[in-house]
């Protein structure tokens, strides 16, 4: 494929990647202007929509990669054999993010954003070898319906009926039965990319697999625009329409929050196409291109390095401080307002995160996991 045609798509992850780092690292939580934030509970925010764009292109690249090996005849059982072994890195990853810098095994949390793009990424590889285009598209209708009848219909053991409220519901449940004692810190009787949950997040990386499918099977940017324009909005409408019976909610990752997100991502890289490809603009993406580039080096320096500023001791004024707090003293908080000096440490956390991906990216480095 023309190298133009995978620019738009790194572009597309390294505005992904970097809207996830501005959102990841802000200054002060107490401090954040609301669209850089997740919703608290049924909604979707700008914030809502990265998550679910990271898992659409996963599925875009996984057409981009196996298309190609599949139509040459490369054995699936070998294709297959790769993909576990990437998907075993990325959830290696994500437990070593996890557990940096204390390694505390017993209190653990299992899942995490890593964990599931790898569980993600291997079950629908595995999807995409092995059925064919009319059972993907029954597959995934099943499981966005299965799951909100599931989620809907059927009564939490010990709690009562059907609900969708935090820490109620059937995901949070089953969370509890088989993560208990290893979920997110913050709620400890649910975790937002917990087990059921990862099932629809397979649908959202699905329903990139067929974004990939138009860039591959249409040769015209016509062509392309039009059927991810289409596909697009549909979705958006089918979300919103959907979200008045099972709403929209990043947390549970609603079959309306998929379709919806989803929407977005078809209408976000139709554009990035449409600026690069067809109108030849490209001088501005160069940023997004070193972020995209090594996009889970990129998410994973950002974490580790996010812990080290929270450790690190220094002096500031008599008194042992944070790195971060004595950064965010220093730079921001002495003449800017609370929510810009709390934006302020997360474009500082940007610029220096880039750093290293410039150089990765000027050697022309690529990470592979």
């Amino acid at each position: 494929m023309p190298n133009q045609r995978i620019l738009s798509l790194d572009v597309f992850r390294g505005i992904t990647i970097f809207a996830m780092i501005l959102v990841n690292n802000p200054g002060s939580w107490s401090h954040v202007y609301a669209p850089l934030l997740h919703a608290k509970w049924h909604g979707c925010t700008p914030t809502d929509l990265i998550f679910p764009f990271f898992l659409f292109i996963v599925g875009v690249a996984i057409e981009l990669s196996l298309g190609g090996q599949v139509r040459k005849g490369r054995p699936k059982r070998e294709l297959m054999k790769k993909s576990l072994i990437r998907s075993l890195k990325l959830i290696g990853l994500g437990l070593l993010l996890t557990a940096f810098p204390y390694f505390d095994l017993a209190n653990l949390r299992f899942p995490g954003v890593l964990q599931r793009i790898g569980i993600v990424y291997f079950i629908s590889t595995v999807m995409y070898l092995y059925l064919s285009r009319r059972a993907l598209v029954i597959s995934a209708g099943s499981i966005l319906m299965g799951y909100w009848l599931c989620m809907t219909l059927i009564p939490v053991p010990g709690i009562g009926p059907a609900n969708l409220d935090p820490g109620t519901n059937l995901a949070a449940w089953i969370d509890q039965q088989l993560l208990a004692g290893h979920m997110w810190s913050q709620t400890k009787t649910w975790d937002p990319e917990g087990l059921f949950s990862t099932l629809p997040a397979i649908v959202t990386c699905l329903l990139g697999v067929a974004c990939g499918k138009i860039l591959t099977g249409y040769t015209s940017h016509k062509d392309r625009l039009t059927k991810w324009s289409l596909v697009g909005i549909g979705l958006l409408l089918g979300g919103g329409v959907w979200s008045m019976a099972f709403p929209m909610n990043k947390a549970l990752w609603t079959s309306s929050f998929v379709l919806y997100t989803a929407g977005w991502a078809f209408l976000v890289l139709a554009a990035c196409y449409w600026i690069l490809d067809v109108k030849g603009w490209k001088k501005w993406s160069l940023p997004f291109v070193i972020y995209g580039m090594n996009a889970i080096t990129v998410f994973f320096l950002s974490g580790i390095i996010a812990k080290l500023f929270g450790l690190i001791k220094v002096n500031l004024a008599g008194e042992a401080v944070t790195l971060k707090f004595f950064l965010q003293e220093v730079l921001f908080n002495g003449w800017l307002t609370p929510k810009n000096a709390s934006l302020g440490g997360a474009i500082l956390m940007m610029i220096i995160l880039f750093v290293p991906a410039y150089i990765l990216w000027k050697k022309n480095i690529i990470i592979k996991v």
